[in-house]
């Protein structure tokens, strides 16, 4: 059986990624692929309750570092390992370079212990391609103060949103063979266009 792709969606708060999911779901559908779309931090019932510490408590960035793992470990083993083994497109809102963009890049976690993490966590598991979402910090910010309530990571300021959108360039300039950076300041329409482009080639 042909082992099945795995994708991410990348961006920092207010970047729209998440809009875009169930265009890319139809997508891959429509050429007769399963798919798995799931999220990070969450996406199995432990991922789900760690999803809400991490999102709404206090704590040290190198515990919310172990703790995204943690949750990743329990994702990777229950839901992405077997999807891709069965055939399966796996599309996930946020992976691993999203801890590289909040805990390090923007709350300073050392690079090298996330690097650790990665290697144990997820063996040799990356994904097939990234999407990252890129928007100005100003146009985030504005989205998102018409947004719900937010988390802890969406009240932050613009100064860490700054950091934050460095790190995921940072990342996609360190692996141009794995990342496709889609201007997210545009309309929906366009967007959709860029993502319906990018999809039809993986």
């Amino acid at each position: 059986m042909k082992k099945g792709k795995f994708i991410t969606l990348e961006g920092m708060d207010g970047a729209g990624k998440s809009t875009h999911i169930p265009t890319i779901v139809a997508l891959l559908q429509a050429r007769g692929l399963e798919t798995v779309s799931t999220r990070e931090p969450g996406g199995t019932a432990l991922g789900e309750q760690l999803r809400t510490l991490l999102l709404h408590e206090p704590m040290h960035a190198e515990t919310e570092t172990l703790l995204m793992f943690a949750a990743r470990r329990e994702h990777i083993a229950n839901v992405i390992e077997p999807a891709l083994a069965r055939g399966a497109y796996v599309l996930s809102d946020r992976f691993t370079d999203a801890t590289y963009a909040y805990q390090c890049g923007a709350k300073g976690v050392a690079p090298d212990k996330i690097k650790q993490l990665e290697i144990w966590v997820q063996g040799d598991l990356r994904p097939d391609a990234t999407l990252l979402f890129d928007v100005p910090v100003e146009i985030s910010l504005k989205r998102l103060a018409n947004a719900r309530e937010p988390d802890k990571f969406e009240r932050e300021d613009a100064q860490f949103f700054e950091k934050l959108r460095q790190a995921y360039l940072q990342r996609a300039a360190e692996n141009p063979e794995r990342f496709h950076i889609i201007n997210a300041n545009q309309s929906l329409e366009n967007v959709k266009k860029l993502v319906e482009n990018i999809i039809s080639t993986l």
